[in-house]
């Protein structure tokens, strides 16, 4: 007993009670076991270098050797690119010279980190020079990561199907800066098509092109999924594009427009006290559109009584109720909301290089480190919101603290087998 007393008590132990000497050792373990913790968390690497190990780089490696864009480079390498515009994204740094100033503050942890000192000169070439495909491949290689992660994540709606919302975000420019970007004669501008999967809100397909590009024109790029619905605003309606849904065996839900004309076929009975004014089949009467799409389609008009309006809706699914349909145009939302998120928590309404390489090299890489925090929360069951997991990244980016404690503080489950034995984050198995 005496061995295990500090050793101002030891030759005295005999005469102190008992109670006392278990006191005195639950506070000598409990000194000893706070220092060893301390000891413990300045051993960590720092938080930056835990984020960017959770990247798969071999997937990555994989793409850049497909592009070539390690070639003829000594020292400044894509890697070290995607690292220093991650910084930036996540920092929200206003200009090149930020984010010089800001990584020379620590030049000391760089090496530790794994990425090289950035001269603004050495990233503006890089963004210039270096092919964004490197960066839009990565991104939607994580996109399909993610809708694994989030397969099992339960949809608000009763509904089995996949669900997808498409719509695009136009991103203003300067035109005097950005002049190959001509949107207006005074504007400029490009467009961020998206469509995310509404189990999970996650990105499922994106593309990038010039403001002018009218929504509905990047619509046949979009993959269609059999038995999936895909729900878009009145800009969408191509019947041409509707049909290649159609004989996919997929679904849609749209807006009518109302200079669309129709004849009536048949009515089904509807429940008015949720709101729906009329169930009906429809065939579409002009001649141009009717050869476009030849088969009935489904109109549903719905009272919305928060926003006193009629809304009348079009889809080619005859088999999900009435209400349904109406709540699944609402869900669209959700993709507003991801377009809101990618502009106020990211870097993409102001640009550090001004060529259309530079630009889209930035958005692609604000859409990696979107998907990168998204599978992260639902691997390990996170509380808390996105914008809330930025946050801690942000002000946590050079401390030596275990990510998982910043994390996983607030988690739901931990899966104990994919930890390491450093409690750090395990994301990707190569």
């Amino acid at each position: 007993m005496a061995a295990l007393l500090p050793n101002q008590f030891q030759l005295c132990y005999k005469y102190i009670p008992d109670s006392i000497i278990n006191e005195i050792m639950l506070l000598n373990y409990c000194f000893d076991y706070k220092n060893n913790r301390e000891h413990l968390m300045a051993k960590q690497p720092y938080v930056f270098a835990q984020f960017l190990s959770l990247i798969p780089r071999y997937e990555f490696q994989r793409i850049v050797k497909k592009y070539k864009g390690d070639f003829h480079t000594k020292s400044f390498k894509c890697w070290h690119q995607l690292a220093c515009m991650i910084f930036a994204h996540i920092r929200q740094e206003d200009s090149l010279r930020d984010i010089d100033i800001a990584l020379n503050a620590h030049a000391s942890k760089l090496y530790h980190i794994g990425i090289q000192q950035c001269p603004k000169s050495t990233l503006a070439d890089a963004n210039e020079k270096r092919d964004y495909r490197i960066y839009e491949e990565f991104a939607k290689s994580l996109m399909q990561r993610a809708r694994r992660e989030y397969a099992r994540s339960e949809l608000a709606l009763e509904v089995d199907n996949a669900v997808y919302a498409l719509d695009a975000s136009t991103i203003d420019l300067t035109l005097s800066l950005f002049p190959w970007a001509k949107f207006r004669t005074t504007k400029g501008a490009v467009k961020l098509h998206a469509m995310i999967n509404l189990r999970g809100n996650l990105p499922a397909f994106a593309t990038i092109t010039d403001g002018k590009v009218h929504d509905v024109k990047a619509a046949p790029l979009v993959p269609i999924e059999p038995e999936g619905i895909y729900v878009v605003d009145r800009a969408y309606i191509d019947f041409d594009w509707l049909w290649s849904i159609n004989q996919s065996k997929a679904y849609f839900v749209t807006r009518l427009k109302k200079s669309i004309k129709w004849t009536r076929v048949i009515s089904h009975p509807v429940d008015k006290s949720v709101g729906l004014r009329s169930d009906q089949e429809i065939l579409l009467f002009s001649k141009n559109t009717k050869t476009k799409y030849p088969k009935r389609l489904r109109r549903i008009s719905f009272r919305d009584e928060t926003q006193y309006r009629t809304l009348v809706f079009l889809t080619n699914n005859f088999l999900l109720p009435a209400d349904t349909i109406a709540a699944l145009y609402k869900a669209r939302w959700e993709i507003e909301l991801f377009f809101k998120w990618i502009k106020q928590n990211l870097k993409v309404k102001s640009f550090y290089g001004t060529s259309p390489n530079a630009v889209k090299t930035q958005i692609w890489i604000a859409m990696i480190v979107y998907l990168v925090l998204a599978i992260i929360k639902e691997r390990y069951f996170l509380e808390n919101s996105l914008s809330q997991l930025l946050h801690f990244l942000e002000v946590n980016l050079f401390e030596q603290k275990s990510l998982f404690s910043i994390f996983c503080l607030n988690s739901r489950r931990i899966p104990v087998k994919e930890l390491g034995e450093d409690n750090q984050l395990k994301l990707f198995e190569y």
